[in-house]
């Protein structure tokens, strides 16, 4: 990013009812919105030159969740918020897997979306860009954290490395923030709104149906299929829980 510039936003969109009005509305909020209507055009932009994507599925050309893989590739710390209309929680957590750091289901509110191109482009100024590399410690402070392991999941927070029964599983970094406050707080609940601040913004605007679809993402990553099978368990109303394995019977 050049000093004194805002951040450069690559909105990926081919709706003309909505393309150009969020290159307004970015604009008008100090970002330099870059729209391109195909998914040809957007892998064709230098991504070294953008701060944050956001990336609707439906293109004319490709499947967006095409055009995330290969934008994960070539700049694995540029956050990609998905914009979409398929809004079950399967067709999420395949945008994730494909590499987004968020989504946002259509229709959605102009300052949620905004709120949420905020927080990441925050931390992507944190880390340092998209050519920064993944060796950064992360915004916990995990570089100051020893081991933790709890049953058969190990968490190396300065290594930033998840092992279940000795098998290295790899993360994206918002799960493996997420995995590693649970895991800290083994056996006690964490509430949505804690983990909200702590995983995402202190000040997080809109819906935190993210952390829901984080947990089921993790849940698959620990070789949980589901719920019941799971260390983490769903504390309706509250938040979630890491359980501590039972101690063995006499």
């Amino acid at each position: 990013m050049t000093s004194g510039e805002g951040p450069v936003v690559l909105l990926v969109e081919d709706d003309p009812g909505i393309g150009p009005s969020l290159v307004r509305a970015l604009a008008g909020q100090g970002y330099r919105p870059r729209l391109c209507t195909t998914g040809a055009d957007a892998l064709a932009h230098p991504l070294t030159d953008v701060d944050l994507v956001l990336l609707d599925l439906g293109l004319p050309d490709m499947d967006g969740l095409d055009v995330c893989a290969v934008i994960g590739r070539r700049a694995p710390t540029l956050p990609v918020i998905v914009l979409t209309a398929r809004g079950t929680e399967t067709d999420v957590v395949v945008g994730l897997d494909a590499g987004a750091v968020d989504y946002l289901v259509k229709p959605f509110g102009l300052a949620e979306l905004l709120a949420r191109v905020r927080v990441h482009t925050r931390a992507s100024a944190h880390r340092g860009g998209p050519d920064a590399g993944e060796t950064d410690a992360g915004e916990t402070g995990d570089a100051d954290l020893g081991d933790v392991r709890v049953g058969d999941v190990t968490v190396q927070a300065a290594a930033r490395r998840v092992f279940v029964a000795g098998s290295e599983v790899a993360l994206r970094a918002k799960e493996f923030d997420l995995l590693l406050l649970l895991i800290r707080n083994a056996g006690r609940v964490v509430t949505r709104p804690v983990a909200m601040a702590e995983v995402w913004d202190q000040n997080w605007v809109g819906s935190t149906k993210t952390l829901d679809v984080h947990v089921a993402a993790l849940r698959q990553r620990l070789g949980g299929g589901g719920a019941h099978d799971s260390p983490i368990t769903t504390v309706r109303g509250v938040g979630y829980r890491f359980e501590q394995p039972s101690p063995p019977g006499p």
